[in-house]
């Protein structure tokens, strides 16, 4: 989950016991929490999404900070990561109070909007935020990452599983016709996975922080996941945003700024992003056909537009042999979704 829809906090006083949550009772939570100096701070629960995790806004007199509850092992990624991006002088949240083993931790509240409410709220700076988004991309792009698990086309292919197994029936020779398909072309283009990749990176895991200068305008959050991934990889996942869409024009604008920054010609980060917007997209469809059929069927509003992501990715020159093993394998929702989200 991110923070995207933060609720206010409530000051007037403590609020009441934790909801259960993974791993820990509600009673282990609080009673973690009741060992901190925040023992006193009331505790206002974040609206949850996809993800495993959990928050709470805790406040007191105007502070804020957010406990953080997650399942064994997600932790430590999120430390590990935090440390190394604000070592790099970007914000990612300070950790207060940890309990690594418990999956329990009080971080640092960057900010009450995401990128994503501001836009929404003032669309007119749409243009100025996407050229600092681009800034940051290439940032990350240009330093020297940790050791990581790399995402290369192998492996990126090999995360279609969700759309096969959720989106639709598709024929096992179909299926395995688009993963060997997928690979190769986007080894054909040149996809290394070399560089940092926070790997979930669009407007609602950025917070708007407008009081501050730089790149530290964009608060980071949701990085555990990161990865070692070719260059374009989190500018693919930009501009594949399954929740928004992008003012006309902006995204040739972050794309071409991205690679000036990085010095590479622009028509070789576009086939970039293209492809990998696509190897993105397809997983993406696949895992909302699942949730649907977790019953949270609100992820079915988003399919049509991660279609149309798919659909443009495939009208690049370096893409397009891709079409025909796409459709055979994942043919547009009107066709599939409604027998394969059941």
């Amino acid at each position: 989950m991110t923070p995207s829809e933060l609720s206010p906090p409530n000051e007037a006083a403590v609020g009441p016991p934790l909801p259960a949550a993974e791993p820990g009772s509600a009673e282990a939570v609080e009673a973690w929490r009741q060992e901190t100096p925040f023992a006193d701070w009331a505790a206002t629960p974040l609206p949850g999404d996809a993800s495993t995790r959990r928050y709470w806004r805790l406040s007191r007199r105007g502070e804020t900070a957010l406990l953080m509850v997650a399942p064994p092992g997600l932790l430590p990624p999120f430390l590990s990561m935090a440390a190394h991006l604000r070592l790099l002088g970007l914000a990612a949240p300070e950790v207060h109070e940890v309990e690594e083993e418990a999956g329990l931790a009080i971080i640092e509240d960057l900010g009450p909007e995401t990128l994503a409410a501001r836009l929404s709220r003032k669309p007119r700076v749409e243009g100025k935020a996407t050229a600092l988004v681009a800034d940051l991309l290439a940032f990350l792009a240009r330093t020297a990452p940790p050791p990581l698990p790399a995402l290369g086309p192998a492996e990126g292919a090999a995360q279609l599983e969700p759309l096969f197994r959720h989106y639709g029936a598709a024929p096992p020779e179909a299926a395995e016709a688009l993963r060997e398909g997928l690979s190769h072309r986007l080894t054909e283009i040149g996809c290394v996975p070399d560089r940092l990749s926070l790997r979930d990176f669009h407007a609602e895991n950025l917070i708007w922080r407008g009081e501050e200068s730089g790149l530290r305008k964009l608060g980071l959050i949701d990085f555990q996941d990161a990865v070692l991934a070719p260059r374009a990889y989190d500018l693919a996942s930009w501009l594949t945003d399954a929740r928004r869409d992008a003012a006309p024009g902006l995204a040739e604008e972050v794309t071409a700024r991205f690679a000036r920054a990085l010095e590479v010609p622009e028509r070789q980060v576009a086939a970039e992003a293209a492809a990998l917007g696509l190897m993105r997209s397809l997983r993406i469809l696949g895992i909302f056909a699942r949730l649907a059929q977790e019953g949270r069927r609100r992820y079915l509003g988003y399919v049509p537009r991660v279609y149309d992501h798919i659909e443009l990715a495939l009208t690049h020159p370096a893409v397009a042999p891709l079409a025909p093993l796409v459709r055979a394998a994942a043919p547009p929702p009107e066709e599939l979704l409604g027998r394969g989200a059941r």
